[in-house]
């Protein structure tokens, strides 16, 4: 049997990480969602000693203090987080901000839908990809 894919989401928005949750609920796939409210409560959390790790970040980009690409940096710099995919799940459209989030090593950048409905069809299709992508077992 596979194991349950392990999922953080960092957002600032307390609206979207409930909305999230619920569609991770509503679906019938394998996996966890932890959520954390900003970047340094993620980095905090990745850095507490035997906290499983996540298999995927979904990191959003436009938060205060420490933006997403703060903390994809912040990640990255990590020996810890380092190998952790991280995809950006933000409404930012702008080129720049795709070309630094590719830049900073993102793994994906995913635009959020607006409708819920189409945000199910992306978060099933987001559990299936890296449910097949990531390692089987941890390091």
């Amino acid at each position: 049997m596979t194991r349950p894919l392990n999922i953080l989401l960092i957002d600032d928005s307390m609206t979207d990480r409930y909305l999230a949750e619920e569609a991770f609920e509503s679906l019938d796939q394998p996996c966890t969602l932890i959520t954390a409210e900003s970047g340094q409560a993620a980095l905090a959390l990745l850095d507490t000693p035997d906290a499983p790790l996540p298999d995927v970040i979904l990191l959003d980009i436009n938060m205060p203090e420490m933006n997403g690409f703060d903390v994809l940096a912040a990640l990255k710099q990590h020996p810890q987080s380092q190998m952790i995919p991280v995809v950006m799940l933000t409404t930012s459209v702008s080129e720049e901000d795709i070309t630094r989030a590719y830049t900073l090593h993102a793994s994906a950048y995913l635009l959020k839908s607006m409708h819920f409905q189409a945000f199910l069809e992306q978060i099933e299709k987001f559990i299936a990809f890296w449910t097949r992508a990531r390692l089987p077992t941890r390091p």
